[in-house]
Order: structure tokens, then sequence, then C-alpha cells
């Protein structure tokens, strides 16, 4: 009699890989690629691509209010909320209908290979830093290394290439060139550091996690196995959504209404003084904004009189991480990774203030 473990039929892993890159495409062509073809020219005849989410047409942000926070939220839900479908709906897909070897053996890797390959990847997703974090969180859980997820969640906003384009006719050359020039050692540095950061003990845990991971196997058939894992993939969906839209909600209120403290009235008083380089790296830190959204806030930052020194700031620190994106892939790392990865987007502010000043830009 032949033993029941032998006789299991491993499911075509075709099935799930085919619905996993139908979503992909199609939602990716709809809510990123079309779209910023087109306004990739829009920019380049008129050297905008909208108002600055933060202040507006205004000098400086609302008090922070009730109203504020609401006004902020919406503005900001309008032009993310696709995005963050899909980025729910690809990160519970991951999970759910890709072998868990193949992301394993993809990212699993401690070394920079796996860095390599999350940065690369990252490239025509296009997202920004809260839409890509359930794709994060559903990396980690199929056994990619820490290095590599943060690599394609840092690499979703800072080295978006759609975003360069925008920068480059909007704010100029120059300013998506040193974008690049930061963004490229950012992405890969600071994932290469996280993994490198993985101690002995854990170093173990995350190669059984990408080596020794078996295939999944159908006790039922294949039939039977994948609508097990359609049915598990609508499950995955609904805890996702409960546990990461309810706290990025009230974030997103919190610092809608607290715009007024992150960042103070802009003008010529915003100097290239170390002060308002660092506070400004901390602030762009912790704000969230849409894809892109720095572009037509350092515009009009500038416009405003406000320095470059600051304005190179923000730019290495709004797109990469925000306070409601931490919280959302706070169980996918340890703390002190994403404290690291906090510090580090922090000092890359910095480093882009320092640089926009030493240039003369």
């Amino acid at each position: 009699m032949k033993n029941t473990l032998d006789s299991r039929e491993s499911p075509n892993p075709v099935v799930g890989l085919a619905v996993f890159a139908l979503i992909a495409l199609v939602g990716l062509f709809y809510v990123k690629w079309f779209p910023y073809y087109n306004r990739a020219f829009a920019a380049a005849d008129s050297h905008s691509i909208g108002t600055s989410i933060l202040m507006g047409h205004a000098a400086n942000a609302p008090e922070p209010s009730l109203s504020a926070a609401l006004d902020y939220a919406l503005v900001y839900g309008k032009a993310i909320w696709q995005a963050m479908v899909l980025g729910l709906l690809l990160g519970s897909a991951l999970q759910a209908l890709l072998p868990r070897h193949w992301v394993a053996k993809a990212l699993g890797g401690t070394g920079f290979g796996s860095v390599a390959a999350g940065g690369l990847m990252a490239l025509p997703a296009m997202m920004c830093t809260c839409c890509a974090a359930p794709v994060v969180a559903g990396l980690r859980q199929r056994n990619a290394s820490p290095g590599g997820a943060l690599a394609f969640w840092l690499g979703n906003s800072v080295l978006n290439p759609a975003t360069l384009v925008f920068m480059g006719f909007v704010l100029g050359w120059q300013w998506a060139a040193l974008r690049l020039v930061l963004g490229v050692p950012m992405v890969f540095g600071i994932g290469y550091l996280i993994n490198r950061m993985i101690k002995p003990a854990e170093v173990d845990i995350e190669r059984e996690g990408a080596a020794c991971v078996p295939a999944e196997v159908a006790p039922r058939g294949a039939l039977s196995y994948w609508h097990g894992a359609f049915v598990r993939w609508g499950q995955i969906l609904a805890r996702m959504a409960l546990r990461l839209v309810p706290e990025y909600i009230v974030l997103v209120l919190l610092l809608g209404a607290a715009r007024a403290w992150l960042f103070p009235q802009i003008g010529p008083d915003i100097g290239n003084h170390i002060f308002w380089i660092g506070a400004l790296a901390v602030a762009g830190a912790l704000f969230v904004i849409p894809t892109a959204g720095e572009i037509p806030i350092i515009q009009a930052m500038l416009s405003l009189g406000m320095a470059a020194g600051p304005a190179g700031a923000l730019l290495m620190t709004l797109p990469p991480i925000s306070l409601p994106s931490l919280a959302m892939v706070a169980k996918s790392f340890r703390p002190r990774e994403l404290v690291t990865v906090s510090a580090a987007v922090v000092a890359f502010g910095i480093a882009g203030g320092g640089l926009a000043v030493a240039l003369g830009f």
C-alpha cells in the first residue's frame, strides 16, 4: 500500500503565477503605467504636476484641527486608494498563490543578492511607501530576507522612474540626478546593512526559511488545492485590510492635522542652516504623501523662498518612509531594523541637503 505522503499530488504553480501576474500587470498598467505615461507629457508641457498636497496655494499649512485632518485625508485618499487596493491584492495573493520556496529562492538570501533583486523588482511597481507596505508584509511572510524586502520597499518610491522623469521636467534635471545619486546607495546600502545586522542565530533561521522550505502539496488533488488557495487568499486579504487600514487611516488623519507643526511657515527664513536641513529631514521622514507628492511640495516651497538645503532634505526623506508606513510593516521587521532604516533615511536627507547647498542648487 502506498504511503499517504507519497501519493500526494503537487499542485502546478503555473495557475497561481498566472493569476498573480495578471493582477500585477493589469493593476499596474491601470493604476501606474498608463496614467504616468500621460502625466509625463503634461509635466513636460506645463512644468508642473499639480499643487502641493501639503499647503495647496497657501504659504503655510493650516492650523491643527479636525477640518485640517479630514481635508488632508480626503485629498490624500483620493490620490492613493486605487494603489492601496492593488497593494493589498498583491500582498495577499503573494502569500496565498505563489509557492513559498519561489520567494525564498529569489529574495531569501542574507547577502547582497537578495537586496539587489528586491531593489530591481521595485522599479516597475512605482508605489508610494504605504501602498507598497502590504506587498512588503507579504514578502516577509514568504521568507524574503529583511534586506531584500526593505530594498523593494524603499526602491518603489525612491527609484521610481516616473517620479524621476516628473522631477526633471518640474524641478530640473539636477534635482533628479541628486535623487538618483543618493537613492541608489540608500535603497541598496540600507538593505545590505539590514541583512548584515542579522545575528548568527538569526542567519540560520533566515537561511532555513530561504533554502529549506518545502513546496506546498495538494492532499486531495490540484483542483481542491486551488480552491483552498483562493479561499485562503480571501481570508488573508480580509485580515490584512482589517489590520492595516484602520491604523493607517488614524495616522493619516493625525499627520494631516499636524501639518503646521511639522512644517512651519515656509519662506526665506528657512535657510541652509544645518538646523533647518535636519529638522525638515525628520519631518519628511514622518509625513505621508502620495507617489511623486514631494515634487509639487518642493516646487511650492522653493517658489516661496525656501533655501535649497532643506529642499534637498525633503527630496530624500518624504518618499521612502512615513509614520503610517512604518506602522504597517512593524510586524514584519524587528524594532532595531526599523529604527536603523529611519535613522539612515534621515541621514541621507541631511546628505541631500548638504549636497544641494554645496552644488549651488
